[in-house]
């Protein structure tokens, strides 16, 4: 597909065009059977020349003023991962998520709506990933992986153990970094008009553009009822017109969101540049609502061109209308990340303090597998990851796509354990058949193994380490900083997920946890957390 180029100054007479275009059969698809539509009426006061208590009269001839929106945001529906038996299924597979959605989600239902999040939002490893942490540092961008292991008492339930797993992708300098070829692929549709949607993708990608050197390219694609070129590839340095072009911008009309991937794609393909990553951001609530809009022939779409070497990280907006369910479907496929900016704050964090993770991967396809030694451990719980379970095969099928790494990303994964012949186990031993035979090692609770590839590579590589007995923690409070706040922050999100867990363990035992734990906090994230949680255990009513 070749794509049609037009001046910056031209942006909003397209705008106005593209708005004007609609297919002649737009299709809306219905959600799937497994995704949650969160819908929700807002509450109207009293109405306009009305004093409380009484009515006043109205001209026989006035329009009722028109209903307000309704709240009909999509998100996967889940359930909590289950307590597996050791001897029945000792091996525990899946992708990393380095995606931080679901903690800004949560972060505007409590702060803006003052309301708790839908269950199904949440993702519980993305809360405890929103935060960094400490793991070792590897050695070289040939090794990108040095994994941390702690174990240490839970929290929650003082029978169990917590099994915390931690890698730090090699951290690029910058003069390390590639120059970067980036689409900017921005939602311009009527459903982008609020405050909380155009107005702060503009602001946002502004901070983006500040970080672009000469030798960096941008473009921008932008569509609503139809899709267009509105800049140019254009040197990371001319500001000016970069900017000019983007506030040029205004919305309005419906959402062909497939034909501007396929435009995009194909500005990206025509720009490739094989010595600079080439990477399209979408911005975009994802209410997709003209052409394809379904979430699994978008997904083929992009998983069709991901082998292309183009990125695709998708940044979500707004509220209302909010279809996490494509964001999350887009990023995966398109290997790359899914951010929610609902603050300016929040963007430069994505965009400026994470800039070289955001944009740089250093590794891609992160697989986990752990295998529990049935001789100590008798039963495991993987805390989150819901959406990224993989077969026990896939971790060795180089096919089978996974979670991609950027510059000095962190990535948490979390297990509750049970231990043989604890009383905390809760599944009871068979009555009939032979008892499992815990055979192996005293000495180990379980074997790590990580497969990766590096970003120019086809066949994966294998890091493989023991977790030993003897270096468990004896109580969560000898146990490092990171490794406690961790813990508190995978305790709320559970609570939030109503996953039962953590039912007996209050929200004031998890603010002493976080505070305890806070440690370093430059950028006052940790301490958010713990504002966040007081505000939950406010609206939820109690502190239990």
């Amino acid at each position: 597909m070749k794509t049609s180029l037009l001046p910056a100054a031209s942006a909003a007479a397209l705008i106005a065009l593209l708005a004007s275009c609609t297919t002649n059969e737009p299709v809306i698809e219905e959600a799937e059977s497994d995704t949650v539509i969160v819908t929700a009426q807002k509450a109207q006061g009293p109405q306009p020349g009305a004093v409380m208590g009484f009515s006043s009269p109205r001209p026989s001839m006035m329009m009722a003023p028109p209903p307000e929106p309704q709240i009909t945001e999509q998100y996967e529906e889940t359930d909590p991962n289950p307590v597996k038996l050791v001897s029945e299924e000792p091996v525990s597979t899946f992708s990393s998520d380095v995606d931080t959605t679901a903690y800004s989600v949560m972060r505007r239902y409590i702060s803006s709506n003052n309301t708790l999040p839908p269950s199904d939002s949440v993702r519980v490893e993305e809360y405890v990933n929103y935060f960094n942490y400490q793991y070792t540092e590897p050695k070289s961008a040939e090794e990108p992986f040095t994994p941390t292991i702690w174990v240490t008492p839970s929290p929650w339930n003082a029978g169990t153990r917590l099994m915390h797993i931690g890698v730090k992708g090699f951290d690029l300098q910058p003069e390390e970094t590639p120059n970067a070829n980036i689409v900017l692929l921005l939602d311009v549709s009527g459903s982008m008009q609020a405050d909380n949607k155009l107005p702060l993708v503009k602001k946002s990608v502004e901070l983006l553009v500040d970080e672009m050197s000469k030798d960096d390219r941008i473009s921008i694609v932008v569509y609503a009822g139809a899709a267009g070129v509105v800049l140019e590839p254009t040197p990371g340095n001319k500001k000016t017109k970069i900017k000019e072009a983007l506030n040029a911008l205004e919305a309005g009309g419906s959402t062909a969101g497939g034909e501007g991937l396929a435009l995009a794609y194909s500005l990206a393909e025509e720009n490739f540049a094989k010595d600079k990553v080439n990477r399209i951001i979408l911005a975009t609530d994802g209410d997709f609502n003209v052409g394809v809009v379904d979430a699994d022939s978008l997904e083929d779409f992009v998983a069709r061109k991901r082998k292309s070497g183009i990125y695709l990280t998708v940044l979500g907006f707004g509220e209302g209308n909010y279809n996490d369910v494509i964001a999350q479907n887009l990023a995966q496929a398109g290997n790359g990340v899914a951010a929610y900016i609902d603050t300016l704050n929040e963007a430069r964090k994505v965009l400026v303090r994470e800039f070289r993770s955001t944009l740089f991967p250093i590794a891609k396809d992160l697989k986990f597998q752990i295998e529990f030694n049935p001789a100590v451990v008798a039963e495991y719980r993987l805390i989150g990851y819901e959406t990224r379970l993989l077969n026990r095969e896939d971790f060795n099928n180089d096919a089978i796509d996974a979670g991609d790494i950027g510059s000095g990303h962190t990535v948490t994964a979390l297990y509750e354990l049970a231990l043989a012949r604890s009383e905390a186990r809760l599944i009871d031993d068979r009555r009939y058949g032979p008892a499992p035979v815990a055979a192996g090692p005293k000495d180990e609770l379980a074997f790590v193994r990580l497969r990766y590839k590096l970003p120019e590579e086809d066949d994966s590589r294998l890091l493989e380490t023991p977790v030993r007995t003897a270096d468990q923690y004896s109580s969560i409070e000898a146990a490092p900083e990171d490794a406690r706040f961790a813990a508190a922050v995978a305790a709320f999100g559970q609570k939030l997920q109503r996953a039962g867990y953590t039912d007996r363990y209050s929200y004031e035992e998890i603010i002493e946890l976080a505070k305890d734990a806070k440690g370093e906090d430059p950028f006052g994230d940790r301490a958010e957390f713990i504002n966040l949680v007081r505000a939950a255990a406010k609206i939820d009513g109690s502190k239990s």
